[in-house]
């Protein structure tokens, strides 16, 4: 199909008598806007009453070329398809060639060269878009006072050397563009009769070399549309525009250098990718008050009434260690979608998660169709495993190829259902990183095929405009229609010829072979995780990971009933005056901090010298570890900073500004070591203090009495914390430990 291309010949059918009244009228000039209005009107009235003989030629069916046919039929632009099931000869259209064009379009032409009531509009069709109805095409044509009308563009191609013959023009585009013309058919007949070229001769050079011919361009009354009245070429020319959005034709565009409103949009050369995205909105395909048009047509319906469901490969992609692996797993389990449907494939290069892989394996594997797992021993690089997987699916005939990368969390189960649903080539969904701009698409490219930023990146990401988006490359997560793999022709590959990564090697040869890609906002997919800082050094490594995955680490640690403890009608639980309790981190929180502590098993000895802190004297010392021994000391402080400072502003009213802690400490308490701690005042503003296991469970005794109030906390909760004023008024001890090992972590705040 990268070889294919689409034209359109629209034939429009105007009689000679309609144009005499206005013709005929000295004083009425269509070229220069003076005719009378109530002439204007009848002509114009008598042109909406033509029939149109829309023709268009595609050897090969696109994405592109579906467009085009939405757009006109939006418009009201009737098309008839010449070509179909014809070879594509005309040469690879990413370079000079399109001859083929040419001759089509002279045999067609053949039955019209003597009417001079047809009016024929040719454009390509696989990169353009319709903006506007055949009588505000017509009537611009009028207006131009040409016989044929080139569009124009700011380039001289494909023979740059040409530009020197070119006339001179005081505004606008100077040179010629084949992509869209409109004349007069003997005209135009007359231009394209005299094609002696081949199918792969080029069709822009043919045209070009006619118009530079003065005698050709006098006698035939070519002209160029130099200011996109009719025709807006793209290529040099995006900085030009401007998307509107009107009440009666929802978004158009605007040129804003020339003052016009063109009528078609032809996306040329390299600005195949600006036409995608402008594509988005224009023929009413997304507007502010409508939203996306396009998301609820030529959906797929799935399976009802126990018929079979469309097979997907899942394919599985761990490229390096990965923070939160374990939800990710359980959230790919969790998918609402038949397992007897679903193939797996799992490639992982990361030793670091051998065995949690093979674990899911052998727990889950036999409720999959098969299974396919190229482990890390094999030392398969990311390109050969990501080809493997479309070979694979391929192989096994299936309808779909479900691409899953390690750092795609897809929080809703309905994902993969949904994207089916929209039965597009290749779609993903909109993932992205919490609170962050980084997302799995990108909006733009620049000229070296890296990255850019579209004008509506933000509003496609933060959700103000929903839709399903047309963009230039994916990753991460994406659906893949097992029709494309099938055919070798259209077939993506992971490997690159320029050496860009697996990613950009897919999506390069998507869009080589004019596929589209899609990317839907229309709901809340999932979240991407960040996993490049990720430090597998430690015994629980996610513990650290409250700076690049927040959202991922409160869902695992933070105790599900901590907001509560915020609304107006709860009611905080009070055990000893001024002293409260809130939940603030799960069972499973306190496990791991508790295993890493004792994994690196470095506690003090309880003595008053102790070189960890500043003059080296501890007035009331305990058998402890500090965050900083073990690298928690920054993830604490913000661990403060974010779920320990707003319940103090909650709770002390009128006490403000980011908590700072010079200590934080996990303390072990053992009938062995250090049973108790003697009565004392804590160097804080106040304190916290998180019960890591259970009473009565873990250990008995224990517990903390505030002397003053003669009140005693004992029944502690695992995961709850204790916050309480350090200085003055909450003297304290630590209660005796008769049996087991009670573990606390404690923060002196402001001291």
């Amino acid at each position: 199909m990268s070889t294919a291309t689409f034209t359109l010949a629209l034939l429009l059918l105007v009689s000679a008598d309609h144009l005499k009244p206005c013709i005929a009228e000295e004083t009425c000039s269509l070229d220069s806007g003076d005719c009378h209005a109530d002439v204007k009107s009848v002509f114009l009235d008598q042109q909406k009453s033509e029939d149109l003989l829309a023709l268009t030629v595609a050897t090969d069916e696109t994405d592109g070329f579906r467009r085009f046919l939405r757009s006109a039929k939006v418009y009201d632009i009737p098309v008839t398809v010449l070509g179909q099931n014809e070879a594509w000869v005309g040469g690879d259209m990413h370079y000079a060639g399109g001859g083929q064009k040419v001759e089509l379009l002279k045999n067609e032409l053949e039955k019209y060269k003597n009417d001079k009531n047809k009016i024929v509009l040719f454009t390509d069709s696989y990169d353009v878009i319709f903006l506007a109805g055949v009588d505000k095409i017509l009537n611009q044509f009028e207006k131009s006072g040409a016989k044929i009308l080139f569009s124009a563009e700011g380039f001289c191609w494909p023979d740059k050397n040409l530009a020197s013959k070119y006339p001179n023009v005081l505004l606008g585009k100077r040179f010629l563009n084949s992509g869209g013309f409109i004349g007069y058919a003997p005209e135009v007949y007359q231009l394209v009769s005299t094609w002696k070229g081949t199918a792969k001769d080029d069709d822009q050079l043919f045209y070009t070399e006619r118009y530079l011919d003065d005698d050709v361009r006098a006698a035939l009354k070519m002209k160029l549309d130099h200011k996109g009245e009719i025709f807006q070429n793209l290529n040099g020319a995006v900085g030009d525009i401007e998307l509107e959005f009107s009440d009666e034709d929802g978004a158009i565009i605007n040129n804003v250098v020339y003052k016009t409103k063109p009528l078609i949009v032809h996306g040329n050369g390299p600005a195949k990718q600006a036409l995608n995205t402008l594509g988005n909105y224009l023929a009413k395909s997304w507007d502010p008050k409508t939203g996306c048009t396009t998301c609820e047509t030529n959906l797929r319906e799935l399976p009802k009434d126990g018929k079979p469901w469309p097979v997907v490969l899942v394919s599985i992609f761990i490229g390096q260690p990965t923070p939160f692996l374990e939800e990710f797993i359980n959230k790919i389990v969790a998918l609402d979608y038949p397992k007897s449907a679903i193939h797996l494939f799992i490639h992982n290069k990361a030793e670091y998660h051998a065995k949690q892989l093979s674990k899911f394996v052998t727990e889950h594997g036999s409720d999959y169709q098969s299974v396919e797992f190229i482990e890390h021993i094999e030392d398969t690089c990311e390109e050969s495993g990501r080809n493997k997987a479309i070979s694979h699916c391929v192989g096994l005939n299936c309808e779909y190829l479900f691409v899953v990368d390690s750092i795609a969390h897809l929080d809703n189960k309905e994902t993969l259902k949904n994207l089916i649903e929209q039965n597009r080539p290749v779609i993903a969904p909109l993932l992205t990183r919490h609170k962050k701009a980084w997302s799995n698409f990108w909006g733009a490219l620049n000229s070296d095929g890296y990255y850019a930023r579209s004008a509506d990146y933000l509003q496609i990401v933060e959700g103000e405009r929903k839709g399903v988006w047309n963009v230039p490359h994916i990753s991460a997560c994406y659906l893949v229609q097992g029709s494309i793999l099938a055919d070798e022709h259209l077939r993506p590959t992971y490997t690159s010829s320029r050496g860009v990564d697996p990613d950009m090697a897919f999506c390069e040869s998507l869009r080589h072979n004019d596929i589209f890609m899609f990317v839907d906002n229309l709901k809340d997919f999932g979240h991407l995780i960040h996993a490049d800082n990720f430090d597998t050094s430690h015994m629980h490594n996610e513990l650290y990971q409250i700076f690049d995955n927040q959202w991922d680490f409160e869902q695992r640690y933070i105790h599900p009933n901590y907001t509560a403890c915020f609304n107006p009608n709860h009611t905080n639980l009070q055990p000893c005056p001024d002293v409260y309790w809130f939940p603030i981190v799960t069972p499973r929180y306190c496990d791991e901090l508790v295993a890493e502590m004792e994994n690196f098993g470095q506690w003090s000895e309880g003595k008053n010298s102790d070189p960890r802190i500043k003059g080296g004297y501890e007035n009331v010392p305990t058998r402890d570890i500090h965050m900083r021994q073990v690298g928690m000391d920054k993830v604490w402080d913000y661990f403060l900073e974010q779920y320990v400072g707003p319940l103090s502003k909650h709770i002390f009213w009128g006490y403000g500004g980011p908590p700072r802690a010079i200590m934080n400490f996990v303390v072990r308490y053992r009938p062995d070591e250090q049973p108790f701690l003697r009565p004392h005042h804590d160097s804080s503003t106040y304190t916290i203090n998180i019960a890591l296991n259970t009473p009565n469970v873990d250990f008995e005794g224990g517990g903390c009495r505030f002397i003053r109030y003669n009140c005693s906390v004992v029944d502690t909760r695992k995961g709850w914390m204790l916050m309480h004023p350090g200085r003055l008024t909450h003297y304290h001890e630590g209660l005796y430990v008769t049996k087991g090992t009670r573990y606390i972590m404690v923060s002196f705040v402001d001291p």
